[in-house]
């Protein structure tokens, strides 16, 4: 049977999640290989140099550089708060005097007599990094961080906008088509991970960060509708970091899209309990897909890390979803895998599949326009 390699998004209850939690610089690592750890445990440390102020102190004072030192009440490698005394002159019989204070709360690197310059540096910034999941670390990488590893269900969406979130998983509709408006977000869902079904409005967006929602997750959104949130147009290249006010994952595409059905009924399941989020999305090299992982607090994955299988590739009968115009998120059916490339419609030569979508509708579509929905179970 023809088969080909194609990428994928991951639906499945049954799977071994692994996820590498580095510094973004040398710090601390805070555990050890097979140490159980929660998804709120710290598991490495560092801090981050503070932001540098250079302030001409001598023209501030009205002196000259080479005279600075003697008018300076602070000293290199000196703590100051902000708006604290750090220079001042004696002026003319008790008049005249001039003073200088610290811009922001941090140390003093240098005094120039040069320049008449002073560097301040404000304190550093401690950075901590957690699980993200419940499970056991299985890799320390000494001074960056380590790889925690744990049985769970992996849900990816096909983009999403914000960061990491923590939360108990809530319905919002009753149905895979049903769409999200304002009225559907409800007090009782502040601090948790919303999931919704075909389609989230914008009014629904908003009350859902007045309600103070920490995630949703939906089939579908307008991608106008979201500029219109954050103000700005958002590409989509990478995401992960938008300050939107909860962290949003769409597993289907843009526009009003019923989530897949075993999606929907996945998530549901796990209603109640404790998910871990990231809407972080990387489309190019260095595939990055947004997701949601409910852990399994009752299978122990085991110290040892798992090593994935060997892709198997598509097949005929595998289940697909169109990433590109004019198929952009239609779920299908693979029906037949020609083995030469075929003359498209633009005059281009294109490897293709013929596909079968939920609608009826059987198209010649290229490889390159679908991804593959996994739903096997790994490490089974």
């Amino acid at each position: 049977m023809a088969a080909i390699f194609t990428p994928g998004l991951k639906v499945t209850e049954h799977t071994i999640v692994l996820k590498d939690r580095r510094l973004p610089m040398e710090g601390e690592v805070a555990v050890s290989v097979g140490q159980a750890v929660r998804a709120d445990d710290v598991v490495a440390r560092t801090e981050l140099p503070g932001k540098v102020y250079p302030v001409n102190i001598a023209n501030q004072l009205g002196v000259d550089p080479g005279q600075l030192a003697q008018h300076m009440t602070k000293q290199v490698g000196d703590r100051v708060e902000e708006g604290e005394l750090v220079a001042a002159t004696p002026g003319f019989l008790g008049l005249f005097k001039s003073e200088a204070t610290a811009p922001v709360a941090g140390t003093i690197e240098s005094i120039s007599a040069i320049t008449g310059q002073v560097i301040f540096q404000a304190h550093p910034i401690p950075v901590e990094i957690d699980a993200y999941i419940t499970g056991k670390v299985v890799e320390v990488h000494a001074g960056e961080g380590c790889v925690v590893q744990a049985a769970g269900t992996l849900v990816q969406g096909i983009f999403g906008l914000g960061g990491e979130v923590k939360a108990e998983l809530m319905l919002s509709v009753d149905s895979a088509d049903a769409v999200v408006d304002a009225g559907d977000i409800r007090p009782e869902m502040a601090g948790r991970i919303v999931v919704g079904g075909s389609y989230a409005t914008v009014a629904a967006l908003k009350r859902a960060v007045e309600v103070g929602v920490a995630g949703m997750v939906v089939g579908g959104f307008d991608y106008d509708e979201i500029k219109e949130l954050l103000g700005y147009e958002v590409g989509v290249a990478i995401t992960g970091g938008e300050k939107l006010g909860l962290t949003l994952i769409v597993t289907e595409g843009f526009g009003r899209i019923p989530m897949a059905p075993a999606t929907f009924s996945l998530l549901k399941s796990k209603v109640g309990r404790r998910a871990s989020i990231n809407g972080a999305t990387q489309i190019r090299a260095g595939v990055i897909r947004p997701e949601v992982v409910v852990t399994d607090d009752d299978e122990d994955a085991g110290v040892e890390r798992w090593v994935p299988p060997e892709p198997k590739g598509l097949s005929i009968g595998d289940q697909v979803r169109g990433i590109r115009a004019p198929f952009f998120g239609k779920l299908g059916r693979v029906l037949a895998l020609p083995a030469e490339p075929a003359v498209l419609d633009t005059e281009s030569k294109a490897r293709i599949m013929e596909v079968e979508f939920e609608d009826g509708e059987v198209a010649i579509v290229p490889r390159a326009n679908v991804e593959a929905i996994e739903r096997e179970e790994a490490g089974a």
